[in-house]
Order: C-alpha cells, then sequence, then structure tokens
C-alpha cells in the first residue's frame, strides 16, 4: 500500500482540485492506495469534501497544528510503506505522478526520500512563474534523475553547506519511505520543516531522489506586502535549519536585484509578449526588492522584538 498524505486547513476549490488528481492516479504495478487529510479546524466544508473523496479525515484543533509534528501524526495515522505529501493546493500535473514518485524509491537501496518540481499555475506572474522554473530546472539541466547523499566523511559538514540544491526537499510534493521515517522523523518545527527532514536524513546516511518528470501545479501569488512576509518567514526557517544570514552587502543586493528584474524581463518577452513594458518593470522592481527586504530582516528575526517579528510573519508566529 502506498499513503498520499494532505495536511487541511479551508482547502477550499483547490483542494478539491487536488483531491480529484489523487484519485485519478494510474499506479504501474497496480498497487492500493490510501487517502489521509489531516483538518486543522476548517470551517469551509474541507472535512466533508475530503471525505467524499474517499479519506480517512484525522481532525485537530488549529492550535494543535505544527508543520512539522502534522505530518508526524499523518505517517503514524497512514497504513502505506510510502507516504506521499501533498499541500492542500498541489494539484499533481498527470494520472502517473504518484507512480512516478514510487518508481525513484527502485534507484538505490538507500533512498529515502523522492520529490518532484513544482509548475507554475496558468495565472502566476512573470516572477513567480520564472523564479519556479528555473529553480527546479537547475535541479537536473538534462532532465535525469538526480541522486544525492552524503559519504560518511562528509556528515558532519556544517549545515551551511547544505543550503541548496543538494540539501532540498519539499513535502509539497515528495514521498518518504516509512523504514527511514521510522529512523529519522520529522522535527516538531513550525516551519522549513522538509528541508530539515532532508539534512537529518543525509546526515543518518541515506539518499535522496529528484524527479523532474513528477510534477505538481502548485505555486502561489501574494500581495507586495505579502511577500515581504512570505519572505521573512521562508529566511527565518533557512536561518534556524541551516544558520545561513542573508548578507546586507547594498552593492551585491542591487546588483542581484537588477539581474532578477532583467530576468524577468526576458521571461515576459518569450512567454507573455502582450504585458506592458513599463508596468512589468515596476512589477518585478517592487516583488524582489520586498522580497530581498523580507529576507535580511528574517535572517535576522532573534535580534528583532516579538512583535515586530509576530507583524512580519505571514503565518503570524513571534516566537
Amino acid at each position: 500500500m502506498v499513503s498520499v498524505a494532505i495536511p487541511v486547513f479551508n482547502g477550499g476549490g483547490a483542494l478539491e482540485q487536488t483531491l480529484a488528481a489523487i484519485r485519478g492516479q494510474v499506479l504501474d504495478p497496480p498497487a492500493s492506495m490510501e487517502l489521509i487529510v489531516c483538518d486543522s479546524g476548517s470551517r469551509d466544508g474541507s472535512v466533508g469534501l475530503s471525505r467524499a473523496y474517499g479519506a480517512e479525515v484525522v481532525e485537530i484543533p488549529v492550535e494543535q497544528f505544527s508543520h512539522g509534528d502534522t505530518r508526524n501524526l499523518l505517517i503514524r495515522r497512514a497504513q502505506g510503506e510510502y507516504i506521499a505529501f501533498l499541500t492542500q493546493d498541489a494539484v499533481p500535473a498527470d494520472h502517473h505522478w504518484l507512480s512516478r514518485l514510487l518508481d525513484g524509491f527502485a534507484l538505490a537501496p538507500d533512498v529515502a526520500l523522492v520529490y518532484g518540481p513544482y509548475r507554475p499555475r496558468d495565472d502566476a506572474t512573470p516572477m513567480v512563474a520564472r523564479e519556479l522554473t528555473e529553480w527546479f530546472r537547475s535541479f537536473a539541466p538534462d532532465g535525469a534523475p538526480r541522486i544525492d547523499r552524503l559519504a560518511a566523511c562528509e556528515r558532519a559538514i556544517p549545515a551551511t553547506v547544505l543550503d541548496g540544491i543538494r540539501g532540498y526537499f519539499t513535502d509539497a510534493n515528495g514521498c518518504i519511505a516509512r523504514a527511514a521515517w521510522e529512523a529519522v522523523q520529522f522535527r516538531p518545527i513550525p516551519y522549513a520543516e522538509d528541508r530539515a527532514l532532508a539534512l537529518d536524513m543525509l546526515r543518518a546516511g541515506y539518499a535522496k531522489v529528484y524527479l523532474p518528470d513528477a510534477p505538481v501545479i502548485h505555486s502561489h501569488d501574494y500581495s507586495m506586502i505579502g511577500w515581504l512576509r512570505r519572505s521573512f518567514d521562508e529566511a527565518r526557517a533557512v536561518r534556524d535549519v541551516y544558520g545561513v544570514v542573508e548578507p546586507a552587502d547594498i552593492r551585491r543586493n542591487a546588483l542581484n536585484l537588477w539581474g532578477k528584474v532583467g530576468a524577468d524581463l526576458r521571461w515576459a518577452r518569450a512567454h507573455d509578449g502582450g504585458s506592458p513594458l513599463p508596468a512589468l518593470i515596476a512589477r518585478s522592481l517592487a516583488h524582489h526588492l520586498l522580497r530581498t527586504a523580507g529576507a535580511l530582516l528574517g535572517s535576522r528575526a532573534s535580534a528583532l522584538p516579538r512583535p515586530v517579528v509576530r507583524t512580519l510573519s505571514l503565518e503570524r508566529r513571534g516566537g
């Protein structure tokens, strides 16, 4: 048996797309598939919708939700030898998504984690579409599966070295071998639990696999302030897991900003020729400026007053 597990809170229409895509999966060779949802206090009918698609639903109070602990709970309640994780708005791109993820475990006997890319939604902004596409393309430029592991002599290297592709994993589109999870579980942390799991699995001697042909449709567009707050949370989590602090170098950040705006313009010309150039430049500049500011502040969250941290956090985390 394989389990598909999803943490849910007010999933709305996106959740129904995800559930329908899961139920449309074709497993080769055939296998039993279990769908399990952990709902943390939805008020929009997500519980009933999940059950209508045949999911076992575990209900917890919203204050008990934690990205790490809740996923550990889902695995404990699941029956599968492998547990594939999605978020409520990550939609498998085709009927073979799950089968391809499972194929990744056959690439080597020490594989504990298998994951795939995100594809941007049709309405994603050029900034989001470019960033997602280029980020995941950099994992496997030749389109072949990528296997990462640490040699025994590398397992004590500083966490900062593994910030990036080599230490990356996502549980918005990833699968975990139960046998490995029994040895190395999610940390009970509020954010970046998947990155921390990858780090811990690699240090424990396991391998992880990236499969470019197992995508989900998954992207977010926030308000401008929303992007600042999202970047704040991301940088804060990266600091907590890897110890990485964004450099406050004005020249370096200005050059990075210039390069990203230029890349967005080239992307838009190739994929969205109808966008007015001045408006796109302004949107791109504001987007990356606020993301840079969020990252600089987030990686220094421990030095900020708790009320300021709570205000800047998209998830309202003040601790």
